[in-house]
């Protein structure tokens, strides 16, 4: 019962981010926009500029000292040690393979070349696997990589139309669990065609089986390893920043739409794992909220949290941070006193794909002024 509540509360959230990209709410920014502003807001873009180059490594150079005599001895040439090659990636996807979906069952894949994808994170990590020129088609949550935007749109995710993938004769569809209404995704099986739903892999600690599962599921299993690999890199490396402040900011993430819904996440809302992994407190699992509640001024007050973790979106929907503190409990906390909100695209901090990393590093630094 628990598992159910968790997901409808977090399918009641997806729909109204989808609803919120299909205006273009959530569309990425081109640039970063610049920090440090009087109200100590953070605003992340989905942006191939947010992430992190990798630092060059200074060459160590060494000066030997002359001696006063060098004694004519033969020198000794130490063979050195092999250097280790990475297996090359795939040039093509190696298929058929067979994989097993979420509830258990063996789903044989032996084309790749028209792909329905109906998750904006598998849209993502579909393309940075270079397999983008085969999506076909995708639900209106798959707004990263720009040129993702420009796709025949299904639907959102949990609202999917089943005339709408079929009338695109894909080779395979992929989702999640959220994926549905569960008519609709059997409606696309009984055409024969292959639906192979993935669980929704919503924490950091996930990134790497995500990835290398929908690699593996697409014939392209190291290119699958490669990628997982570079995205827990600028994990652990976000991580180790982090770990060099001995604050633990106490963080409320909120999900916002309008003056009618103001939720606060806990357990499964999604950002737990960023929040903890940024060195900071999720204030919504310390006091037991499971998934989304509705925010209480004495609750809010109680948990008393530092910062504010918003999505762009919501906070716009309630009129910025002024809008915000004008909720209830809000102005009365410690974030409130401070103005401190950190507002992020839903994409880019929920997607938990490749960008994870830089979106860490970027909620380290929002967090930890």
């Amino acid at each position: 019962m628990i598992q159910a509540a968790r997901r409808a509360a977090l399918g009641v959230v997806a729909l109204a981010l989808a609803a919120a990209a299909c205006t273009g709410d959530d569309a990425p920014a081109t640039s970063l926009p610049a920090t440090g502003t009087a109200d100590r807001t953070a605003t992340a873009t989905p942006s191939a500029a947010s992430t992190p180059a990798p630092t060059p490594t200074a060459e160590a150079t060494v000066t030997a000292s002359p001696t006063a005599t060098a004694s004519p001895t033969p020198a000794r040439t130490a063979t050195p040690e092999p250097t280790p090659t990475e297996q090359p990636v795939e040039e093509s996807p190696q298929l058929p393979v067979t994989v097993t979906d979420a509830d258990g069952n063996e789903i044989v894949i032996e084309d790749v070349s028209r792909l329905v994808v109906l998750n904006g994170s598998i849209t993502e990590i579909v393309f940075a696997l270079g397999l983008g020129d085969h999506v076909v088609g995708a639900d209106i949550t798959s707004i990263y990589p720009p040129e993702a935007q420009d796709l025949p749109k299904v639907g959102v995710q949990i609202a999917l139309s089943a005339e709408g993938v079929i009338a695109l004769q894909p080779t395979l569809v992929i989702g999640t669990t959220f994926a549905g209404p569960p008519e609709v995704i059997e409606q696309i099986r009984g055409t024969g065609i292959p639906v192979l739903i993935i669980p929704d892999y919503n924490t950091l600690e996930a990134i790497e089986e995500k990835i290398t599962r929908i690699g593996t599921a697409l014939g392209v299993p190291r290119r699958g390893e490669r990628l997982a690999a570079q995205s827990v890199a600028s994990i652990k490396e976000a991580i180790a920043t982090a770990e060099t402040s001995d604050a633990a900011p106490r963080v409320a993430f909120l999900y916002l739409r309008g003056a009618h819904t103001q939720l606060i996440g806990g357990d499964g809302a999604g950002a737990t794992s960023l929040i903890e992994a940024a060195g900071g407190i999720d204030v919504g699992v310390e006091a037991g909220v499971r998934g989304f509640t509705a925010i209480t001024p004495e609750a809010l007050v109680t948990a008393n949290p530092d910062v504010f973790l918003v999505i762009t979106t919501g906070l716009e929907s309630v009129g910025g941070i002024d809008g915000l503190l004008e909720i209830p409990g809000m102005a009365q906390t410690t974030a409130g006193r401070n103005r401190a909100v950190v507002d992020f695209d839903a994409q880019y901090l929920l997607g938990f794909g490749p960008r994870s990393g830089a979106a860490l590093a970027e909620l380290i630094d929002a967090i930890h002024p």
